[in-house]
C-alpha cells in the first residue's frame, strides 16, 4: 500500500487540546488558521479538515472559526492541500450549499471536499430558531439532503420533491472541476451513520479509537450494502503526542491531561443531543483531543507512533487527521521525527 495521507484539523474552537494551555492562548483566528495550513502543507500534509459551529460548543463567549468563508480563502493561499469543510445539513439548504461548494471546487482547482455532519450541538440550532430533529430523522433528512446536493454537482436537472424539500426544473453551473464531483467524507458511530456513509460517502471518518475497536468498526461498516462503484475509504481522528522516549511522551501525556481536566465541560455536555453515540462512548476513552484525540494510541516514541500507524494503515486507515498541542511546534517534530519513520516501514493493507 502506498504512504498514508497526513491532515490536520484547524483548531476553529481556539485549541485543539486543553483551552488553556500557557504556549497556546486561544486563538480561532482565520490568520492563525491560514498560518497553520501553510505550515502544514510546507510540511507535506496533504488535506485539512475545518469543523462546522455558529458558537463555541465549549464556551458560548469565545471565538468560533466560521467554516465555509475560511474554506473558499484557504483554497486560494495554498496549492495542494485538499480543503475538506464540515456541513450540517440543517444550517444550509441543499442548493445554496451545493452552489457554494462548486465555487470554492473553482477556486481551489479541484481541491474541496466535504464532511457530511448531521449534528450533535443542540443550543447552535435551538437558539437560531432552527429545528432539531431527532437523531435518526436527522440521519434521513441528510440522505435526502446529499442525495439533492450530488445530483446538482453532477449537472443534472433536478426535480426533487420530498417531505423535506421541493425542487423544480433546476440545474447549476458550472460542473465541478474534481470528477466525479467533490469528494465525500461522513463520520459517525451510529448505525444510522455507518449506513449511510456506505450509500454515499467516498470516506468514512473514524473517531480516535484502540487498534481493535478501528478493526471492528471497519469490517462491521464493510458488512453494509453499497451501491457506490467506488470502494468506501477509511480516515481516522488522533491526537499526536511523540517524544524522544516514551517516558517524556507519558509526561507530557499527563501534562496535557491535567490541563485539560481544568477546562469547563458543563456547557458542551448540556447541549449535546443525547442519542449521539460519540458522546456515549467518552467515558470508555477519556484523553486529551476532540473526535477520539489520544485514544487512537498516538502517544509515545517516535518510533512507537510510526509503529502504530502503521498499524493502523494495515487495517484499512489511509488517511490520519492530526491535531497537536502547541500546534505548530509539534506539527513540525512530527514532520521531522514521526513522518520519515513511517515512509522507512513496509506498509501492508
Amino acid at each position: 500500500m502506498s504512504q498514508p495521507r497526513y491532515g490536520i484539523w484547524i483548531p476553529v474552537y481556539g485549541n485543539c487540546g486543553a483551552m488553556n494551555h500557557p504556549q497556546e492562548p486561544h486563538d480561532a483566528s482565520y490568520k492563525r488558521a491560514k498560518q497553520l495550513v501553510q505550515l502544514a502543507e510546507a510540511y507535506g500534509f496533504t488535506t485539512t479538515l475545518i469543523a462546522e459551529h455558529i458558537i463555541n460548543p465549549r464556551n458560548q463567549e469565545l471565538d468560533q472559526l466560521e467554516t465555509w468563508t475560511t474554506a473558499a480563502a484557504l483554497a486560494e493561499v495554498t496549492q495542494s492541500l485538499e480543503i475538506i469543510a464540515a456541513i450540517k445539513p440543517l444550517l444550509f439548504h441543499p442548493v445554496v450549499l451545493a452552489k457554494m461548494a462548486l465555487n470554492i471546487d473553482a477556486i481551489s482547482g479541484g481541491r474541496f471536499a466535504i464532511n457530511l455532519v448531521s449534528a450533535w450541538f443542540m443550543p447552535e440550532l435551538q437558539k437560531s430558531g432552527i429545528p432539531f430533529l431527532p437523531h435518526d430523522e436527522r440521519y434521513r433528512y441528510s440522505q435526502e439532503w446529499i442525495e439533492v446536493v450530488k445530483a446538482l454537482w453532477n449537472g443534472e436537472r433536478v426535480n426533487y420533491h420530498s417531505d423535506y424539500f421541493q425542487i423544480t426544473d433546476l440545474c447549476l453551473r458550472p460542473r465541478p472541476v474534481a470528477q466525479p464531483h467533490p469528494r465525500v467524507y461522513l463520520g459517525g458511530e451510529s448505525d444510522a451513520a455507518k449506513n449511510l456513509a456506505m450509500q454515499a460517502a467516498d470516506v468514512f471518518f473514524l473517531n480516535g479509537r484502540p487498534l481493535d475497536v478501528v478493526r471492528e468498526t471497519i469490517a462491521d461498516v464493510k458488512k453494509r450494502e453499497r451501491k457506490k462503484p467506488n470502494p468506501l475509504k477509511f480516515a481516522m481522528s488522533a491526537f499526536v503526542i511523540a517524544r524522544p522516549t516514551e517516558a517524556e511522551a507519558q509526561a507530557e501525556y499527563q501534562y496535557l491531561l491535567e490541563l485539560a481536566k481544568q477546562d469547563d465541560r458543563t456547557e458542551l455536555m448540556k447541549g449535546v443531543e443525547p442519542e449521539v453515540v460519540m458522546f456515549k462512548n467518552m467515558v470508555k476513552y477519556p484523553g486529551v483531543g476532540s473526535n477520539g484525540g489520544t485514544a487512537a494510541g498516538l502517544v509515545g516514541s517516535y518510533d512507537t507512533v510510526a509503529a502504530r500507524i502503521a498499524n493502523f494503515v494495515s487495517v484499512g486507515i489511509d488517511t490520519f487527521m492530526l491535531q497537536f498541542q502547541p500546534f505548530a511546534p509539534e506539527m513540525k517534530r512530527f514532520y521531522e521525527e514521526v513522518m520519515p519513520r513511517v515512509r522507512s516501514l513496509e506498509l501492508v493493507a
